[in-house]
């Protein structure tokens, strides 16, 4: 028993000896063999576990055929032409026979070069990505495959994440194996985000060079495919000089991969690609979102897209704008005038040009239908009219003379008084203290009934000075309630809106009706239309004069802080104003200068070739009508 023992004694010192014969650096080794091994098999099933839960949480690949985008409502003018695109512009779905081969090779040879040879993920480009992003220290390459950026834009969002990328490497395998690499390209450039609310190379053809992507040239194609690395900052529309450098490093990345000759190259560079200038100017932006803001009244704003026929006449527009930044290029500084806006309607709504500012890229403030300023002596239209009404005449002889009303005394532009006159030549004067006994003589309340009867929606208070016009309106107000003179008596509603269709070209709206229907008896519209062209012939608005009979009124308020003209000529109604959006004082500005001036310009050659239409004979009253005021 006790040599057995000592056997064993002796055995178990030659095993503790062999160890602690045995080198450091081996059994080290041995240990991070040991280590490695393990740390090999529960990266193997971590890895397997990572896999399995982002193969289950990848989104549903069912989505592959619907398109992710905001709803596209396009603006036409009345001639058909594009005003405005709002949303995602898609083109057409072309297929890969469809697509320039000039274009097809410049998004390889600049986006990735080993497109046809990688199955979906490009190792080698990935890692000369990673080196790339070590030596700058921060990321100047990307190593996603076309195939990965399809993956992403198809069923990803853009989050930079891990997570992120793993899914995209997945679902880029999966396309490859779903799909060839003509039908992947397909894809690929009918869904890519171009820039300027474009997808797809057919709707950025459309958008930048007016063409269909089957009809791009080279220097377009290059620029295109140079789109794709950073959409907005390479845009021709933002900075053409960078798309230029832009598209030349194309045409480097096309001649080295072999798919373009350097003097193809040389000549391209030589011809670069230039956007085609857009129909809407940022002016017309007035019109456009006025139109927009009403848009949801008509039709469901929702997710489908939309084309909107609007009423705006490109020529009128372009008239109108130059008119207004012409009148206050040559006075707005001698007569510190810093605003002016205009609008132009047929006399059955029709808005056919708007101005709402001097700039709308400086100021998106509408000042033609949003400003509330007073009117001064345009408002007397509807004082007159309510008298007519209510019995007088423009023959009616009343005194010009000084008024009082409780602590308020109206004074005349002139601060005298020319006694005895009829309403016609006091209207065509603008005799505030007459204007003022007539409102009084007809109740004001019935004044401000008759303005809101004409479409002034604006508050009217009570006060003697209404007849004055002190209180504020819009200009879209006032021009829309002139409308009715202009059409023979019938209510109008101002409209910008024709016609509305979705995107299969069903009609959705389409404009029908005459408004609100008869509004004033015709012998008081021939009455009122004496009074407004009398004011044009030899009253305040004669600066308004035209080739052919005008009919209209001036108005100033008070410190001449708005000056106004509307009238109209033919069935074309026009109102125009000018002021400071502080309110501060004009330097004596009246409705019948630069308003009435700038109204008589815009109206010349606003007309057409129609020949104008000639005046109505005026006959003496007879000396019984004279003495009992019949009319």
């Amino acid at each position: 028993m006790a040599r057995k023992k000592s056997r064993r004694g002796t055995a178990k010192r030659r095993r503790q000896k062999g160890r602690k014969s045995k080198p450091l650096a081996v059994r080290l080794r041995c240990r991070l063999i040991y280590w490695m091994a393990v740390a090999s098999v529960w990266g193997t099933i971590g890895g397997a576990l990572s896999a399995g839960y982002f193969a289950l949480t990848l989104p549903d690949v069912s989505t592959l055929g619907a398109e992710r985008r905001r709803p596209t409502i396009s603006l036409l003018a009345a001639d058909g032409s594009i005003l405005e695109t709002h949303g995602d512009l898609y083109g057409e779905t072309l297929t890969f026979d469809e697509l320039p081969p000039h274009l097809i090779n410049a998004v390889i040879a600049t986006e990735d070069r080993r497109f046809y040879t990688h199955p979906g993920m490009d190792v080698i480009g990935l890692a000369r990505a990673m080196v790339a992003n070590v030596k700058a220290g921060r990321i100047v390459q990307g190593g996603s495959t076309l195939t990965q950026q399809l993956a992403k834009n198809l069923f990803l969002t853009p989050e930079r994440t891990l997570g992120r990328k793993v899914r995209e490497v997945m679902l880029a395998l999966w396309l490859e194996r779903k799909f060839s690499k003509q039908e992947i390209l397909e894809l690929y450039l009918n869904r890519v985000y171009l820039g300027a609310g474009t997808y797809g190379a057919d709707g950025a053809a459309r958008r930048y060079f007016g063409i269909s992507a089957r009809k791009l040239s080279l220097p377009q194609s290059a620029m295109l495919a140079g789109l794709m690395k950073a959409p907005t900052r390479f845009a021709p529309t933002r900075n053409l000089k960078r798309s230029h450098r832009r598209t030349a490093q194309v045409l480097d990345n096309m001649v080295a991969a072999g798919q373009l000759s350097a003097a193809a190259a040389r000549q391209a560079k030589a011809q670069p690609a230039h956007p085609h200038k857009m129909a809407s100017a940022p002016d017309r932006r007035y019109f456009t979102h006025w139109v927009l803001e009403r848009l949801p009244d008509f039709v469901a704003v929702g997710h489908q897209d939309l084309t909107v026929v609007t009423t705006l006449d490109p020529g009128l527009q372009s008239r109108a704008e130059k008119g207004i930044k012409t009148a206050l290029a040559r006075d707005g500084e001698r007569l510190a005038v810093g605003q002016g806006a205009l609008i132009a309607m047929r006399s059955t709504g029709q808005v056919q040009a708007m101005v709402g500012g001097r700039s709308y890229q400086v100021s998106q403030f509408n000042r033609a239908t949003q400003a509330r300023r007073q009117p001064g002596s345009a408002f007397k239209v509807f004082v007159y009219l309510t008298a007519f009404e209510r019995g007088l005449g423009p023959e009616t002889v009343m005194r010009d003379s000084a008024l009082t009303l409780g602590d308020w005394r109206p004074r005349n532009y002139k601060r005298t008084f020319v006694g005895e006159t009829t309403l016609r030549n006091a209207f065509a004067q603008s005799i505030n203290t007459v204007a003022v006994k007539v409102s009084e003589r007809a109740g004001r309340r019935h004044v401000i009934a008759t303005a809101e009867r004409l479409g002034i929606t604006s508050p009217l208070p009570p006060h003697p000075s209404v007849a004055l016009g002190t209180a504020s309106v819009s200009l879209l107000e006032l021009t829309s309630a002139y409308a009715v003179f202009a059409n023979n008596g019938l209510g109008v509603m101002a409209h910008g809106i024709s016609e509305v269709r979705d995107g299969e070209g069903t009609v959705l709206y389409r404009r029908s009706g005459s408004g609100p229907g008869p509004l004033v008896a015709p012998l008081h519209i021939r009455q009122m239309t004496d009074l407004l062209r009398t004011a044009v012939e030899s009253g305040t608005g004669k600066a308004a004069r035209i080739d052919r009979p005008v009919a209209g009124k001036t108005g100033t308020s008070q410190d001449f802080r708005d000056a106004w003209f509307i009238g109209f000529a033919d069935d074309l109604v026009t109102g125009v104003w000018f002021g400071n959006d502080n309110g501060s004082p004009m330097k004596n500005v009246t409705g019948g200068g630069l308003p009435a001036r700038t109204w008589a310009q815009f109206m010349t050659g606003s007309m057409g070739d129609k020949k104008p239409d000639a005046p109505p004979k005026k006959k003496a009253p007879s000396f019984f009508k004279r003495l009992f005021n019949f009319n």
